[in-house]
């Protein structure tokens, strides 16, 4: 598998205008249809490898890396034996009818997920071309246009791929689909100028108002997101944006976490650009795939919020004048 090139904020990827918007090869991970919470109508979400944050309770930790993830799930195993057969490196051996998977072994060239016949083993990560992804969301252009749905770029980091990211959203407008990018809004003001400006929506996550706190739950400042959001909505003409705010209990939930994010949001609730804010509780959902992948999840145990607290919160903005949903 070639590399795929990944860039962070400082780093831009350059252009290759000789390269066609069709050919211009990426790495995802999945492509989800039918979805209804990425953005308006029935969507196809395309999932993009590789993030620069590090969210202690993000819910796509195979997205996180940019290079592939092997997972396993023993619950579907049946100790056939047929990934040893394949595996070059004894990443899989079978002992005492049990199989056991030496991840240190791993160099994930996928050659076991290949022959694995009842999906225990799972290749996350495949480089495609622009085109082999439009061919699979324009199978459900009738649902977009019944619905007022389309395309939705997410990850993973869409901005960390800006050359794949751009060439699939020109071949959407092209195709006169919606598009919508999902975004961190964590990258240089050059590269998320180029994508967004493709982009009829974006919807953009804001974790924590406090840089300090922001640094220490994702790993990186909030700055650059910061700047992005506002300069975006600044712009006259550019994509409608959808703020998205996730709670997490422990994490970015206090009151004055809290109180934060509802005096941000203040501030910017009126521009004519902003359509929505959306609460986004945490759920368990993930924590499976922690398991699968060989990852640690740093916030086991964590319940999602009560009802009551996130009602309570939704009050709270309201009494700033400032509408918010569940999501």
């Amino acid at each position: 598998m070639h590399a795929v090139a990944m860039h962070s904020p400082e780093h831009p990827q350059k252009s290759d205008s000789q390269i066609p918007s069709a050919a211009v090869k990426g790495r995802i991970f999945d492509v989800q249809t039918f979805s209804i919470h990425d953005g308006p109508g029935i969507r196809t979400t395309v999932f993009l490898k590789g993030c620069p944050l590090r969210c202690a309770w993000c819910h796509n930790p195979e997205s996180i890396e940019t290079e592939p993830d092997v997972g396993f799930i023993p619950a579907k195993c049946i100790a056939c034996g047929q990934c040893t057969l394949v595996c070059a490196h004894e990443g899989h051996t079978i002992v005492e009818g049990r199989h056991v998977f030496q991840r240190g072994f791993c160099v994930r060239c996928g050659a076991c997920t290949a022959e694995c016949p009842t999906g225990a083993l799972e290749l996350a990560g495949k480089e495609v071309t622009a085109a082999w992804v439009m061919s699979e969301v324009e199978k459900d252009r009738m649902f977009y246009e019944r619905s007022g749905g389309g395309m939705t770029l997410s990850g993973g980091e869409p901005l960390m791929q800006p050359e794949f990211s751009t060439a699939l959203l020109r071949l959407a407008r092209d195709s006169h689909l919606h598009t919508a990018v999902d975004t961190s809004g964590y990258a240089g003001e050059t590269v998320f100028n180029r994508v967004t400006a493709l982009a009829d929506l974006v919807l953009f996550d804001i974790k924590m108002i406090d840089e300090r706190a922001h640094r220490r739950l994702t790993g990186v400042s909030n700055r650059p997101i910061l700047r992005n959001l506002k300069r975006l909505l600044r712009e006259g003409n550019g994509p409608k944006v959808w703020l998205r705010l996730p709670v997490v209990p422990g994490q970015n939930d206090s009151a004055d976490a809290i109180q934060n994010l509802i005096d941000f949001c203040a501030s910017l609730w009126g521009n004519p650009r902003l359509e929505a804010i959306h609460l986004m509780p945490y759920h368990r959902l993930a924590e499976s795939k922690y398991q699968e992948f060989g990852k640690r999840y740093f916030i086991n145990g964590t319940h999602p919020p009560a009802d009551e607290d996130i009602s309570a919160i939704i009050r709270r903005f309201a009494e700033r004048g400032v509408p918010v949903t569940r999501s």
